[in-house]
């Protein structure tokens, strides 16, 4: 049996110094948690851009006051 990409990849990495397969590793989440993050934004897209416009629809009208950080 052939092994995939992905075990090619690991069995490659466990050659690799501890140092170095902590920082693949580490490489491997934070690639993997970017890709769910534009993936969750690529699904918002649409409800982030009907908000953004009634924002700003409502600052036209003068319904907005302007922000005061002391406040938050």
């Amino acid at each position: 049996m052939i092994p995939n990409l992905l075990e090619q990849a690991f069995n490659e990495a466990t050659k690799l110094s501890e140092q170095e397969q902590t920082e693949f590793a580490a490489w491997i989440l934070a690639e993997l948690s970017d890709r769910r993050w534009q993936k969750r934004f690529d699904e918002t897209g649409d409800v982030l851009d009907r908000l953004a416009e009634e924002a700003l629809r409502e600052h036209r009208a003068g319904l907005s006051e302007p922000l005061d950080p002391d406040r938050l």
